[in-house]
């Protein structure tokens, strides 16, 4: 059974606009590293952030573990998107906090707000944040500011904060996009690692062709709201990818 099923997904944001996202259909597997492509405008990232609602579908449906995402009451949407790690192209983190508490605040839909304004995390959070750093290579940057690091060392502290979650998902949303070409492809390969390692599926949103051909498994290839391709990484012919980015130049 898939991890994630979408089926008709429509997305519009407004009753009279256009629609951005034109009847999906994908699912994805326990074991995928799923690559989302396509020109700017395609639909790439309101598509990933409809899987956990942070975008309301106007239509269509989405099956994750096995339950509809779209009927979910505001507690049980909490619930579900514990289950979800984010990794963002802007990395999302806290300036004025340190690296450690960044990583810690993974775990707030465990831990709750006001038990994180104090700092009481259980002893085992604040050894599992640990290990993380150190498998993401920051161990040595643990009560840094956030803004006192490089742009790749703060995709890393993303990163180690989605997987604080211990996320049956993970959802990335142009992750190497304010990286230069050597770091994305340092940040990719960590992310690919641990994914094998904590035996997590991804789906993610990324504007770099060679860096989803490189590392992910499979392609779903989007234009203008529509899918274009889906399949195995192979598989994928220059035809396919004069489709999907026939509206730009290659």
């Amino acid at each position: 059974m898939p991890v994630l099923e979408v089926r008709d997904l429509r997305v519009r944001y407004n009753n009279t606009g256009p629609e951005i996202l034109r009847g999906l259909d994908f699912s994805v597997e326990a074991s995928d590293f799923c690559a989302v492509i396509g020109p700017s405008g395609a639909g790439k990232s309101t598509l990933i952030r409809c899987i956990n609602r942070l975008v309301e579908p106007s239509g269509g449906s989405i099956t994750l573990f096995g339950e509809d995402m779209l009927a979910l009451n505001a507690r049980d949407l909490r619930r579900m998107r514990r289950r979800i790690g984010m990794i963002f192209q802007e990395f999302n983190l806290v300036n004025r906090m340190s690296v450690m508490d960044n990583v810690l605040s993974g775990r707030l839909g465990y831990t709750g707000s006001l038990r994180s304004v104090f700092r009481l995390f259980p002893r085992e959070d604040v050894e599992k944040a640990l290990e993380l750093l150190a498998r993401v290579g920051l161990s040595d940057h643990v009560n840094k500011r956030a803004d006192a690091l490089s742009g790749g060392q703060r995709q890393r502290v993303g990163i180690a904060r989605a997987l604080m979650q211990q996320p049956d998902l993970l959802l990335l949303d142009e992750p190497t996009s304010a990286l230069d070409p050597k770091i994305s492809r340092d940040v990719m390969s960590l992310i690919r690692d641990l994914a094998r390692e904590f035996d997590v599926p991804v789906l993610c949103n990324i504007h770099d062709v060679q860096l989803a051909t490189e590392f992910c498994n499979r392609i779903i290839g989007l234009q203008d709201g529509i899918k274009k391709f889906d399949g195995p990484t192979e598989t994928m012919q220059k035809a396919n990818m004069e489709e999907i980015y026939a509206m730009e130049v290659l």
